[in-house]
């Protein structure tokens, strides 16, 4: 029994190390695969690609009509040529979210110096014992809190202004890249 063993574990250390290969014979293996390779394949970018004539239009979008297709000159100027691409559309898309993102940023810019100002309104309201300085810091801290209340309203208009040319653009087929 202890010789069937004995040859058992022989045969599997002799199988183990006949089919392993070193990393480094792989290595040179794939070296010599390379050098035999003449010319890498072709990688086909967009660049590659030409534009399709037959793009089928959009799809209506709730129950608009669907676009009219356009005309086989309507690419071209009056003398044959392709017209140049108008890179004012994706700057004016550009522009527009940009304009409105920063007319956010200011108000809310100019509503945490509100808070902050109500804040220290506050603090010089509870720290005076005069009467009369009260009620006038007390009358500038509802002037603040109205402003407050303004400002935050516009906020909430500005996002829905955001959000309303964001479904503008999702409708107008307007790529995302676009309006970041």
């Amino acid at each position: 029994m202890s010789r069937l063993a004995g040859a058992l574990v022989i045969l599997v250390v002799v199988a183990g190390t006949a089919g392993a290969q070193s990393l480094a014979d792989v290595a040179r293996k794939e070296e010599a695969r390379r050098k035999d390779v003449k010319k890498p394949s072709r990688v086909l970018t967009n660049k590659d690609l030409k534009a399709s004539d037959n793009v089928a239009p959009p799809a209506p979008v709730d129950g608009q009509a669907p676009a009219p297709a356009p005309a086989d000159n309507a690419d071209k100027t009056e003398d044959g040529q392709p017209k140049p691409e108008a890179p004012s559309d994706e700057q004016a898309w550009r522009q527009k979210m940009t304009d409105a993102r920063t007319a956010l940023d200011r108000s809310q810019m100019h509503l945490d110096a509100l808070q902050n100002r109500i804040d220290g309104l506050w603090a010089q309201f509870t720290g005076h014992d005069n009467y009369v300085e009260r009620e006038r810091i007390e009358a500038d801290r509802k002037k603040a809190l109205a402003e407050y209340d303004r400002v935050k309203a516009e906020i909430e208009d500005q996002k829905k202004a955001i959000a309303d040319l964001e479904e503008q653009a999702r409708r107008a087929n307007v790529p995302p890249g676009w309006l970041r």
